[in-house]
Order: structure tokens, then C-alpha cells, then sequence
């Protein structure tokens, strides 16, 4: 008869898994569901570097003295532009998703344990609030499952689709299918056009050489559009520029960075950070040079971008983009459907006030569509 597993979750200060790395790594190898921006490789860099962080503690799960979950929490105070406090997942601008880092099998286990956290440490939070969560995903699945057997509520209070790439077709036959005859003759004539300007090279690297001068060419090319312009590019800050640096440099020391390049001559016209997180992959950054506008690089980067599918380890990839997107929507014809859920907490008073508060926003909801 098999033993049964002990498990426990602790609050830690963040900075005590500066040590646990190796343990983090093995964990999210074999993690229910991939999240790159909750690896040690992601997650540090960002509390490192993104201002107001020493109050951000982590959960984090044990099983049979094991580290098998991570998940970071903040307490807040503001509930979008209510005062109502309550706990959620920490995420900052350049978190794309919120999904727990949870070892497979523990699914069930770790919202256990959390919630069972959350009741008895409440203190002013009235419920626990959940962004970026892949709605369906393993982690999502057992939570909503959990809490029906319990009865405890849980609410998709927002949800959103995003483009994703998940195809057998090949990448060409995905192509075909994706996009009209009159729109691919375009791309080929603008490519063929581009040529006309010098050398045209597309260059994909997986390695760690190099990773820090090809951080510098992203940075000065984003920062010389619209969002450099608008404040809003990773060079616009210290803390995303060193946010960038270092977690690109993290994730290709893993074999976790994909690089992909249209190169005119020795002037990269486009480039795009790939996180490469089996079965999944996310596209974490991409820009292009605006004075090219005209030949489109951003969509030829795209085009060439597809071979992701003949990747035999990659199954799908997430643009990490808004809903809407108006080019990738346009390519990539699947969609993932992420959200934020929001959950009771405590006892019978404090679950009452979650009940009214998320049956209004409820009401707010159905009533703007």
C-alpha cells in the first residue's frame, strides 16, 4: 500500500528561494502547466528589479519535503479602482500569465492548501483574486473541481481570448490556411522588394552566446518606435531593462530562449524573444524597425516564425498578446481563453460581502456587453 504524501504550504519571504533554485528548476520540469514568468529565471529578475516588491511573500508548497509549488501573493488594498482589499497572484506589466508553477499531480493538493492558507490568514483580504489564469488549464480544472466538491464559490469575473498557435500542419500548410492567396502574393513581393535593399537573412538561435548584444539591438530598436515615443518600451526604465537582460540571459543558460532575427544587411529590421517551456512556448517580446514599414518585417519575422510548429518537443505557442491583436490575430487563428477568477474566503461574514461584491461586478459585466 503506498505511503500517503505529506504536504504543507509555508508564506515565505521571496528572497529565502534565492537558494532553492536547483529544487525551482527540477519543479518546473515537471510542472503540471508551463509558466515561464513563475521560473526562477523569471520570477527573481522581476522581484529583483520591479519597484514596491519587499512586501511580496510566496507561497510555497511541500510535498513529502519536496518543493513542488510556487505561486507569489500580494495583499491589496484596491480592487481595481475600489477600496475593497483582498489577496491575489502578484503580476506585474510584463507578466503575461498568472498560473501557478505546481508539480503534476499535485494540482488538487496545492488549491487545498492554499485555500486553507487563505482562510485562516485572511487578515483584511475579503477574497482572493486571480489574474492571467488559462481558463481550462490543469491548474484551472482542479480548482473550479475542487471547489464544487466543497462549496466553495469561484467566478470567471473576466475573460478574454488570445491568439495561440496549436496546429499538425506543417508550417507552410499552415500559412495557406491562415492567410488568403492575395494577402501571401503580397508578402512575397514585399519580401522580394527587401531584398532589393541588401542582404536579407533570417537567423533562429537557441544558444547563450551572444544573449546580452542581442538584448542591446532589441532594446535600441523597440525604443526607436512608437513605443519608445509613447515611454513605454523596456528601455524607457531601468527596472524592464534589467528585468530583460537578465531574464533572457536566465532562460537561454536553460536552453529556454529562442531568438529569431530578419537581419537587412548587419541591421536587424526585426526581432522576437521566444520562451521555450515544453509542450508550450510563449512569444515574450517582439519588435521592428518602423522606417521598413513598408516591407512589413514584423509579419515576414511572423511568417518565418511558424516553423515553431515543426518543433517535435512545441505542441503550441502563445503570443502573450491582447485579444484583438491586428496582425497576430490575423496569423495565428487559434485562441486561448485566459482570465481572472475570483474566489471566497474565511468564514460565513466575510463570504457573505464576497457573494454581494462579486454579484455586482457580475451584474456591471453582463450589463456592458
Amino acid at each position: 500500500m503506498a505511503r500517503p504524501s505529506f504536504c504543507r504550504i509555508r508564506n515565505v519571504p521571496w528572497r529565502t528561494l534565492e537558494n532553492e533554485v536547483e529544487a525551482w528548476d527540477n519543479l518546473a520540469r515537471t510542472a503540471s502547466e508551463p509558466n515561464p514568468f513563475f521560473e526562477s529565471w523569471y520570477l527573481l529578475p522581476s522581484l529583483r528589479n520591479m519597484p514596491e516588491t519587499e512586501t511580496i511573500e510566496v507561497l510555497r508548497f511541500e510535498r513529502d519535503g519536496e518543493l513542488a509549488g510556487i505561486l507569489p501573493v500580494a495583499r491589496s488594498s484596491r480592487y481595481y479602482r475600489w477600496p475593497v482589499p483582498h489577496l491575489t497572484n502578484w503580476l506585474h506589466a510584463n507578466t503575461f500569465c498568472g498560473v501557478p508553477l505546481v508539480a503534476r499531480g499535485c494540482e488538487v493538493p496545492f488549491w487545498q492548501a492554499v485555500l486553507d492558507w487563505a482562510d485562516e490568514a485572511p487578515g483584511a483580504a475579503l477574497f482572493l483574486h486571480l489574474r492571467r489564469i488559462v481558463l481550462g488549464g490543469p491548474m484551472h480544472t482542479a480548482l473550479e473541481g475542487l471547489g464544487a466538491c466543497v462549496g466553495r464559490r469561484i467566478e470567471i469575473v473576466h475573460q478574454e481570448a488570445r491568439a495561440m498557435l496549436a496546429s499538425s500542419l506543417s508550417s507552410q500548410a499552415y500559412l495557406e490556411a491562415s492567410l488568403p492567396g492575395k494577402k501571401r502574393k503580397e508578402l512575397r513581393r514585399q519580401a522580394k522588394r527587401l531584398a532589393d535593399q541588401g542582404d536579407v537573412r533570417f537567423e533562429r538561435r537557441t544558444d547563450a552566446d551572444e544573449v546580452d548584444d542581442w538584448c542591446s539591438r532589441f532594446l535600441a530598436l523597440e525604443a526607436a518606435g512608437w513605443k519608445g515615443a509613447a515611454g513605454s518600451s523596456l528601455a524607457s526604465d531601468e527596472s524592464t531593462t534589467r528585468l530583460f537582460r537578465e531574464s533572457l540571459a536566465g532562460a537561454a543558460g536553460r536552453g529556454k530562449l529562442e531568438r529569431l532575427t530578419l537581419w537587412l544587411d548587419d541591421r536587424p529590421l526585426a526581432m522576437l524573444a521566444t520562451f521555450l517551456t515544453p509542450p508550450g512556448a510563449f512569444s515574450y517580446k517582439t519588435a521592428f524597425d518602423e522606417t521598413f514599414a513598408r516591407f512589413s518585417p514584423g509579419v515576414l519575422l511572423q511568417r518565418e516564425n511558424l516553423a515553431v510548429l515543426d518543433r517535435p518537443e512545441i505542441a503550441w505557442s502563445d503570443s502573450c498578446a491582447a485579444a484583438d491583436h491586428p496582425m497576430i490575430d490575423h496569423l495565428w487563428r487559434e485562441r486561448r481563453a485566459v482570465g481572472s477568477l475570483s474566489v471566497a474566503i474565511g468564514g460565513t461574514l466575510r463570504r457573505s460581502l464576497f457573494n454581494c461584491l462579486v454579484k455586482s461586478e457580475l451584474s456591471r459585466s453582463t450589463a456592458r456587453r
